[in-house]
């Protein structure tokens, strides 16, 4: 039987991080500007797909759009529906969205592609669902160019690059352009918006990373503490940096 206790526990954690990420400046930036070329005038059907906890498409919603947030966690959905009983929330793949053909004017996907089964498949769902002149923006980081400064540079990038191919697609932000070239969508535009982290409150994330780096069989137990060790010593000292450039591409369908 599931610890659910431990599951709820989990769920809240996790709703606890994104919270947190999801109203830092820059991410508040990000999705502003992720909201300014995907144009949701008034009237317009809006789709966010990986809706999480429906913050953005509860945004889309306020600014008028008829608002869709799709997602496949039953604990995601759980707690969107909770925080906004009024919009409308849809449990989904994204292969298979439940919209007529061009029913969107608007296609939202943010940090979503790099673990779905078969982005190509998504993205093709993606121009079905869309109707002619609409618009898509796809939002997420390229896993293998996360920068942390550290004294232990050849450690370093081995637990990033180990972190990386935890990600079942951890390098396909960079290549947003091309397959939106590839599917037929026309006017591309592709940006990079860096988010620099220096606060103490990112180091159980380089810890967590360390940590998948060592159950990888690429670093030793040993070198973890280290890793670990050291980025905690400078974000004691005020001296952590941690940077992740995330990838944002729109065009038009």
């Amino acid at each position: 039987m599931p610890d659910t206790h431990t599951a709820y526990t989990d769920t809240e954690r996790l709703v606890r991080l994104l919270d947190a990420a999801e109203t830092m400046p820059d991410a508040v930036a990000l999705r502003a500007r992720g909201y300014q070329l995907l144009r949701p005038d008034p009237g317009t059907t809006m789709v966010d797909v990986g809706c999480g906890t429906g913050r953005a498409a509860a945004e889309l919603a306020r600014r008028g759009a008829r608002s869709i947030g799709v997602d496949l966690d039953p604990a995601m959905l759980a707690v969107a529906r909770s925080r906004y009983p009024g919009l409308d929330i849809r449990a989904a793949d994204a292969a298979d969205l439940p919209l007529d053909d061009g029913q969107a004017h608007g296609y939202r996907a943010d940090k979503v592609y790099h673990v779905l089964p078969d982005p190509a498949a998504a993205l093709t769902e993606a121009r079905r669902v869309l109707a002619p002149g609409g618009r898509i923006v796809l939002v997420g980081q390229d896993w293998d160019t996360m920068v942390i400064d550290s004294d232990l540079p050849d450690l370093t990038r081995r637990i990033v690059h180990a972190r990386a191919d935890t990600v079942p697609h951890p390098r396909i932000a960079r290549a947003y352009r091309n397959l939106l070239l590839d599917n037929g969508f026309r006017d591309v535009e592709f940006e990079v918006h860096t988010t620099v982290f220096t606060d103490a409150a990112v180091r159980p994330l380089l810890a967590g990373h360390a940590d998948a780096a060592r159950r990888a069989g690429a670093i030793s137990a040993e070198q973890a503490e280290a890793w670990v060790t050291e980025q905690s010593q400078r974000a004691g000292g005020g001296r952590l940096m941690l940077a992740i450039p995330m990838f944002l591409a729109a065009a038009t369908r």
